[in-house]
């Protein structure tokens, strides 16, 4: 029988535990969840789709909204569809296989125009999500958990429970991950379970495709061909994963970048040189600048394996990201492309010091990117294009490409 009482620290107010409610679903957050309001209140149902009504039960009430688990859906939406996963709504790993993928692109897009208005109070037009080439099987990587082994046994191998922070779901097969994946998991799994005694610990394991095979040790070279420019890197790097719609995503990065106008490129964040080197031969000289020198290290290998004379690295101190760039401003275009936290404020400081004549800024959390938007304009920067990109099908992510100039 379901424990109804109380978590230990439950504010019962203004609904009691697990009380249910019947709501109308009235928009998606830009997590994923569906958002209703009772009295005005908001109340969140992780899983539900906007129009439906549904009965939902109440588990957290916060200051200003609530939270509740998905009981029944009494009026579906013309968009709910069946999840190809028999996981989905357990495992953390996806939001929207239960919603027709022409309509996650329309929400995508919907939720970067309200980040936009909410957090830089701009009113600017978002152009449609491009898709991706495939809804299902596209990564290209996954990194599965488990915890350490009890009475010498291994429980679940997978990705983290569906509102949980350290929960795992045990997942045998993932549907957003490439068929040979797959393959190669399912003896992953047995290995891991066969060999336990060996393992203090719980870990993180690795699968990535690449090389037309898949790679499970982190050191293991790992080669991505973009366009013609082959990337070389090591497998536990990062890497964007999805390269169904990576040379679109790419192109239009650089196509954004020579619309400039400007002779010269800075790539910062440049990671192996993903971006700065698609696009080097399109400027007179491309710097990439860095402050992980390993990552220095492999983006010169990359420029010389492609035979690009124009290219230099730098592996910059944090404190001192353009000093090693000697070009005129005036003349350079830079693309940032920043982790989910986005650039932080000494970043956005030297940037805005250099004043380039245009930023093309590429971001995995829209949110961060709003945020920062609103210091690009403090800065004299206008707002040209934003592009959302669909790199991550059936979740609520995605990655978004704005364009500045000065």
């Amino acid at each position: 029988m379901e424990d109804r009482r109380p978590p230990p620290k439950f504010k019962p107010h203004p609904f009691t535990y697990h009380q249910e409610l019947t709501v109308r679903i009235q928009s998606l957050t830009n997590e994923g969840v569906g958002v209703a309001r009772v009295d005005g209140w908001v109340v969140f149902v992780a899983f539900a789709l906007p129009g439906e009504l549904v009965k939902c039960s109440v588990f957290r009430n916060h200051k200003s909204y609530s939270e509740a688990d998905l009981a029944e859906v009494i009026e579906p939406c013309p968009q709910r569809q069946q999840p190809v996963c028999p996981l989905f709504g357990t495992c953390g790993g996806c939001q929207y296989q239960n919603l027709d993928y022409a309509e996650q692109l329309r929400w995508k897009q919907r939720q970067v125009q309200e980040l936009l208005q909410r957090m830089a109070k701009i009113d600017f037009a978002v152009e449609p999500v491009v898709a991706s080439p495939k809804q299902f099987g596209y990564r290209s990587k996954i990194t599965p958990h488990f915890h350490r082994p009890r009475d010498g046994k291994i429980g679940a191998i997978g990705f983290l429970r569906a509102g949980t922070r350290s929960s795992i779901v045990d997942v045998p097969h993932c549907d957003i991950a490439m068929p040979e994946l797959n393959t190669e998991l399912t003896s992953v799994r047995e290995k891991v379970r066969s060999g336990a005694a060996t393992y203090k610990h719980g870990a993180t394991l690795l699968l990535r495709a690449a090389n037309g095979e898949v790679l499970t040790r982190n050191d293991e070279p790992a080669v991505e061909i973009v366009g013609d420019v082959r990337l070389e890197f090591q497998a536990g790097d990062f890497f964007q994963n999805n390269p169904f719609i990576l040379p679109a995503f790419v192109d239009h990065v650089v196509n954004e970048a020579r619309a400039s106008g400007a002779r010269f490129l800075v790539d910062a964040y440049c990671g192996s040189g993903l971006f700065g080197l698609c696009a080097a031969r399109h400027f007179e000289q491309m710097s990439g600048v860095e402050i992980s020198e390993t990552a220095v290290a492999k983006a010169k290998h990359n420029a010389e394996i492609n035979g690009f004379t124009n290219c230099q690295f730098l592996a910059a101190d944090a404190r001192h990201i353009f000093s090693g760039i000697t070009h005129a401003a005036a003349e350079t275009v830079v693309i940032v492309d920043p982790p989910r936290a986005g650039c932080s404020n000494e970043f956005l400081d030297q940037l805005f010091a250099f004043g380039p004549k245009a930023v093309v800024y590429v971001s995995c959390n829209p949110a961060t990117q709003m945020r920062d938007l609103a210091r690009f304009v403090e800065a004299g920067y206008a707002l040209k294009k934003v592009q959302p990109f669909d790199l991550f099908p059936q979740t609520r992510h995605l990655e978004c490409v704005m364009t500045l100039t000065k």
